[in-house]
């Protein structure tokens, strides 16, 4: 290789000196020429403010009035979500940047009014898998299910909504039920589930109008009777209706929630201030998995959906990184914090309910819990509400001997039809036989409608009193043992039962539960005590997979509590019968040396073959225990449960607890023995478990003359009763065991 001369090397190093150049600038060409971080496009909404679209790690500044409210940073999926805004107007900068800012962003709340009818009929559902488009431009998915071509319609119509995969078009069993009957299905699934777009948090407020939103779109759909739907569903569905209802849709006909709560916080989070770990986190821990980015699965390729709506439902899923925790949100709110629960508290809004409401449920649900008929006089709008309520598990409110009142409701006030009783029974039937797992269920008696019009099918309807109580589901003669099947049943005008009576009795030191109050001598200890300790009893009395224990006869494994560990009072043999229907309350005189505990006060029937019967039980966390005066009866103490309200315990003093004892309807025969058992959280429920004080200490109740510890229960004089008893072991969710006196 040849030497380099001088000139040949001042010749490479000036070409070299160039290319240096050439490249420094080509780089800085290619940075100059780099796109600028992006904010996104807004989506207003109702209390919300969206960023869509944005690069992922500009951060955002939130504007109103001139002032900066709000910061935050685009996600890995382009968008960035602020809630509970108050309405007015916003815009959105690039941090520090201004001149950045986006044009004047409106956001609602809601009061504002809906939109204009036209924004509804513009909007066009085919059979199968389609988008409904809300106030804000969300898109909700939705799955029509017709029960024949749209062109042989109109057909009444019903639509399910909620966060589960009522919009899954392979999911179609729940519409079966509907379409056999002659209606047309709409499964819609809320914002931030499924293959809607926007982020999700359960009962978030806006999922309200958004529903409002749906039932309109529906209602406008050539192929809807009347251009009027109802609205179905039970457990998530049937509390979404709530919601719904109150936003008053001009379209919506009818609404028939089963399976609810009433107070979200009291009655199934947090009741007794204790926090509900065996349902309530668990459920809403599997609602933040569903709701994660194609959380489900089937979001990838809805069945039936075409190329265009595939990707629609890609893209709803890049809102979903700002769904918050709801366990977090549930676990930040030990107390009743008035911001955040009176929005998800149906019992203050059910009074807007204008349209006729059919609801269901059973004392012993093992998911939402037995507290719900506590708001059933607060739908003072509705034209009519007719309730039917029974012991049982969580799907009893579609059980066999429910199904047809339920269906005539709907054939009656949505599809304006005098009801079919054929078709009723082969639903019914089918049903309950795939609820259960049972086979050799017969189809119920029911009333006739034969030769009727709607106008005399609906007084026949309304012929009796709309609060219907079953009593001793799974014990009908006629149906095997365990079918979901009342063995008999009473109607009431209102609820709470207007005569209802209080019936007490007061604690003794022995152990006796008496109609009059014992005063004991100075010589006679008037207390008794016992070792506060949570871990004695397993969390719950089943174990089993949560289908199982529909069935007729789950393995429940309900154990006595341990000697010391709690402390039971019962009263002799019942003389006459006792028919228990309502609230009661346990108040009992606790001194502990501990500053607060955990009790749980259960009720049970112990019969003259030495069986006992599991009936009803509440929770009270003694810290909890200042009562509202106003709500507050004898019958129902309601605690504020306010954080302001909350009080230890005085060490070595007495206080007065009145624990709760959830609504129940029980008939006590001759012979029967009522008993009541105070403990620690746990081991009397299927699923409710508790995020107990672990401390052990000593637990003392008083039952002197200044201590009158006493049961008050809701006694119905007048109600007749088959003279004896079933097999404890076929009554629905309510386990039995030998009693240990």
């Amino acid at each position: 290789m040849p030497r380099r001369t001088p000139l040949l090397r001042a010749l490479v190093a000036l070409l070299s000196i160039l290319a240096l150049a050439l490249a420094t600038q080509t780089v800085v060409q290619s940075a100059s020429a780099a796109p600028p971080p992006s904010i996104g496009t807004p989506r207003p909404g109702t209390n919300q403010l969206e960023m869509l679209g944005g690069t992922p790690g500009t951060q955002l500044e939130l504007v109103h009035q001139g002032a900066v409210v709000g910061t935050g940073t685009v996600d890995t999926m382009g968008s960035f979500e602020w809630r509970q805004l108050h309405k007015g107007v916003y815009r959105v900068q690039q941090a520090g940047l201004p001149g950045t800012a986006t044009p004047a962003q409106q956001v609602t709340n809601l009061s504002s009014a809906p939109p204009q009818q036209s924004f509804f009929d513009g909007q066009t559902l085919t059979n199968g898998f389609n988008f409904i488009t809300t106030r804000d431009g969300t898109t909700l998915s939705a799955n029509v299910v017709l029960p024949g071509p749209a062109n042989q319609g109109p057909y009444p119509t019903v639509v399910e909504y909620s966060g589960y995969d009522p919009s899954n078009p392979a999911n179609a069993g729940f519409a079966q039920i509907f379409t056999t009957l002659g209606f047309a299905y709409v499964g819609v699934n809320i914002r931030g589930t499924g293959c809607s777009g926007g982020s999700y948090l359960p009962f978030e407020p806006v999922q309200s109008l958004d529903g409002y939103d749906a039932i309109e779109a529906v209602a406008a759909q050539p192929w809807v009777k009347f251009h009027k739907v109802g609205m179905v569903g039970i457990s998530y569905p049937g509390i979404e209706q709530l919601y719904v209802g109150r936003t008053q849709p001009p379209h919506l006909s009818a609404i028939s929630p089963l399976s609810v709560i009433d107070d979200t916080y009291r009655g199934t989070l947090w009741p007794g201030g204790i926090l509900n770990t065996g349902f309530a986190t668990p459920w809403a821990t599997a609602r933040a998995h569903d709701a994660a980015p194609f959380g489900e699965g089937w979001e990838h390729s809805p069945q039936g959906a075409t190329p265009d709506q595939v990707t629609e439902c890609a893209t709803n899923q890049n809102v979903r990184l700002q769904n918050p925790d709801p366990v977090s949100t549930i676990e930040d709110n030990p107390f009743y914090n008035k911001t955040y629960y009176q929005q998800i508290d149906p019992s203050r809004f059910v009074g807007r309910i204008k349209v006729p409401v059919y609801l269901a449920g059973a004392w012993q649900d093992e998911q939402t819990g037995g507290h719900f008929p506590d708001f059933l006089d607060k739908f003072t709008s509705a034209p009519h509400l007719y309730a039917t309520m029974s012991n049982g598990s969580h799907t009893e409110s579609l059980s066999l001997g429910e199904f047809n009142r339920y269906a005539d409701f709907l054939l009656l006030y949505v599809a304006r039809t005098p009801p079919t009783t054929f078709l009723k029974g082969v639903v019914g039937v089918n049903l309950a036989q795939t609820l259960t797992g049972m086979t050799g269920l017969h189809a119920v008696a029911d009333d006739s409608y034969a030769g009727l019009d709607l106008k005399q099918s609906r007084k026949l309807y309304n012929s009796t009193p709309p609060i219907r109580v079953i009593f001793e589901e799974g014990a009908a003669q006629g149906q095997p043992s365990g079918a979901p099947v009342g063995r008999f049943e009473h109607r009431f005008a209102s609820w709470p039962i207007p005569r209802a009576q209080v019936k007490r009795w007061f604690l003794t030191p022995g152990g006796k539960l008496s109609g009059h109050h014992v005063h004991q001598g100075a010589k006679h200890a008037t207390a008794r005590s016992f070792s506060a300790d949570p871990t004695a009893l397993p969390a719950t009395d089943y174990t089993g997979s949560s289908n199982a224990i529909w069935g007729p006869h789950p393995s429940y494994s309900w154990k006595q509590i341990p000697k010391g560990k709690g402390l039971g009072w019962i009263t002799p043999p019942l003389k006459k019968k006792l028919v228990v229907i309502g609230s009661g309350s346990l108040n009992v005189w606790v001194k502990t040396a501990s500053k607060d505990v955990d009790l749980e006060a259960t009720v049970t029937d112990v019969r003259p073959s030495g069986r006992e019967v599991f009936v009803q039980n509440g929770e009270l966390r003694a810290s909890h225990r200042k009562l509202k005066p106003g709500p507050s009866t004898a019958l129902k103490p309601v605690h504020t449960d306010l954080a302001a309200d909350a009080r230890p315990m005085p060490r070595g003093k007495y206080r007065l607890l009145r624990i709760e004892i959830m609504p129940f309807a029980q008939p006590f025969r001759p012979g029967d023995r009522l008993r009541i058992t105070l403990d620690p959280p746990g081991g009397a429920r299927p699923l409710w478990a508790f995020d107990t004080l672990d401390h052990g200490q000593r637990v003392t109740i008083a039952t002197d003359r200044r201590h009158r510890s006493s049961l008050a229960l809701s006694m119905v004089p007048g109600v007749k009763i088959p003279a004896t008893a079933p097999p404890c072991r076929s009554l629905r969710s309510q386990p039995c065991r030998t009693y240990v006196g």
